[in-house]
């Protein structure tokens, strides 16, 4: 199988860095009004209930599928699901953050999502820094 096809969730992609703070504030600032439009869309405001709806201002629909507080959020994406993930790195002084999405179309919208979510990590980084 090519690269970033699976069996059982079509073409993905999987984009992780390693960022310079403790879980406690990456998953506050991931989990909050600006984080959650920098990742998923702006005007978006999720519950932690399995099963709840959203809309992004931009339109796109999708629903709440797992919301585990301080280690991950899996939503459906319009027709794809999108994962954020944290672990602790480094005793918990720093975080490995990670962006999932799954059901893609073909290899040319996984190398798309691929560029996507390499900048919502630059803008995640440089807001957590302060830049």
């Amino acid at each position: 199988m090519p690269t970033g096809l699976t069996q059982d969730a079509g073409w993905q992609i999987g984009v992780s860095r390693t960022l310079a703070h403790p879980p406690s504030v990456v998953w506050d600032f991931i989990s909050g009004t600006e984080g959650l439009a920098l990742w998923l869309g702006p005007g978006v405001v999720l519950t932690s209930e399995r099963g709840a709806p959203y809309r992004t201002g931009e339109g796109v629909t999708g629903e709440v599928r797992g919301y585990h507080p301080g280690r991950k959020i899996r939503v459906t994406h319009g027709t794809t699901t999108v994962q954020v993930a944290l672990a602790p790195a480094a005793e918990g002084a720093r975080t490995m953050l990670r962006f999932h999405q799954e059901h893609l179309t073909g290899p040319e919208e996984r190398e798309r999502r691929r560029a996507h979510w390499g900048r919502v990590m630059d803008r995640v980084a440089a807001a957590l820094d302060g830049a």
